[in-house]
């Protein structure tokens, strides 16, 4: 765990100093992975929790990493784009001794993106005197990205959702209903339509639309990519309407903390996917068990985000470059094997989705530790 006060010259000449945090949870299945977070409510105790996530996430997705995160107490949306890169570069130069391609390695998260991991991978490459471009992923592909991560994350839930929708019994041409239009929901929407399913609704931070018939969704994925306008797609909703509507699947894709004790018992799909991180708080979770409406977690419905990170640093480490196509056959696989190792756990114990998944990524984790001595099993 390291935490550090990080120094900025600003535009103006002055000295600003930003608290930052990097914590490493388990390194027992290999280097640590876990993005990098600038806002100004991120603290110690929300990293630690999230690189413990991220150790279970990598666990469940049978990657050879372990957990990390990292932070920085900032508004982006307060900087420059000078003073956002020389914080980067600085954040970098604080915690070039506790990561690298064979320690730990990050990833974009919360206001970061492409464009900071290469200010980033360039600040450490500089400072270790050779290159280095897998100690970081979610890069530009010019310097070392992958094909297919700017979709992973919702590539992964939707291969997640056929194995679950299968597994289930539930049938096809199902209705969803999608909270949030950023990165994830925007692509999800794109590849379930494109799989048949009927997406009836949508939502950004300022409201959504129902249209029980089907949303044309390339026409509203055109439009809200050159305008941010929903309008005219379907009938206006909240995004508290969005999350009762009746449909098969529920996903919430924008933010934690979505689906509360006020909300729950409003609910009406017959399924969630969790392609948020923490859309659920546990209680009402327990109430969603109670009422028989299953719940794929987050560790799972999103691991495609990381795993194609994953591919990433392969390619970085062993200096190739993979086509896109291999990339999205190589995630469906690796998606499609961790569903069915949580679908065994849960199957063996009789538990629910979320508890088999936390229960497999323990085991995970456990097993690595006794594999090297640390404890007994």
């Amino acid at each position: 765990m390291s935490t550090l006060v990080i120094p900025v010259r600003m535009d103006d000449g002055t000295v600003e100093h930003f608290p930052s945090f990097r914590i490493q949870y388990n390194g027992s299945r290999g280097p640590t992975k876990g993005g990098i977070r600038y806002h100004p409510g991120v603290d110690e105790d929300e990293v630690d929790e999230l690189a413990f996530l991220m150790t279970l996430k990598c666990a469940v997705a049978g990657l050879p990493f372990g957990g990390a995160k990292g932070g920085v107490q900032v508004d982006p949306e307060e900087l420059s784009e000078g003073e956002l890169e020389r914080l980067s570069r600085a954040y970098v130069d604080e915690y070039h001794d506790v990561i690298g391609p064979q320690k730990d390695i990050p990833a974009p998260d919360v206001n970061t993106n492409a464009k900071v991991m290469g200010w980033m991978m360039d600040e450490y490459e500089s400072v270790a005197g050779e290159r280095a471009p897998g100690v970081i992923t979610g890069k530009p592909p010019e310097i070392g990205g992958s094909e297919g991560r700017e979709y992973a994350t919702s590539l992964g839930g939707a291969v997640v959702l056929d194995e679950f929708v299968e597994y289930e019994g539930m049938g096809e041409e199902l209705d969803v209903a999608i909270q949030g239009m950023g990165n994830v929901g925007s692509y999800l929407a794109e590849f379930l339509d494109e799989r048949g399913y009927n997406v009836v609704a949508v939502s950004d931070s300022s409201g959504g639309v129902y249209d029980g018939d089907g949303i044309d969704v390339p026409a509203m994925l055109d439009e809200y990519r050159e305008s941010g306008d929903l309008d005219g797609f379907g009938d206006a909703v909240t995004n508290d309407e969005l999350l009762t509507l009746n449909a098969d699947v529920l996903v919430p894709a924008a933010i934690e903390d979505q689906i509360t004790d006020e909300n729950v018992d409003d609910v009406r799909a017959d399924a969630v996917l969790e392609m948020a991180n923490g859309p659920t708080t546990p209680s009402a979770d327990e109430r969603l068990s109670e009422r028989g409406v299953p719940v794929v977690p987050d560790i799972l419905a999103n691991a495609g985000g990381v795993t194609v990170s994953y591919f990433e640093w392969v390619q970085n480490e062993a200096n190739e470059y993979w086509l896109e196509t291999k990339v999205n056959e190589k995630l469906a696989e690796q998606m499609r094997g961790a569903f069915r190792g949580i679908r065994s756990v849960k199957q063996n114990g009789d538990l629910t989705w979320r508890s088999a998944a936390y229960v497999h990524g323990v085991n995970t984790v456990l097993d690595a530790e006794a594999h090297r001595g640390n404890v007994s099993r």
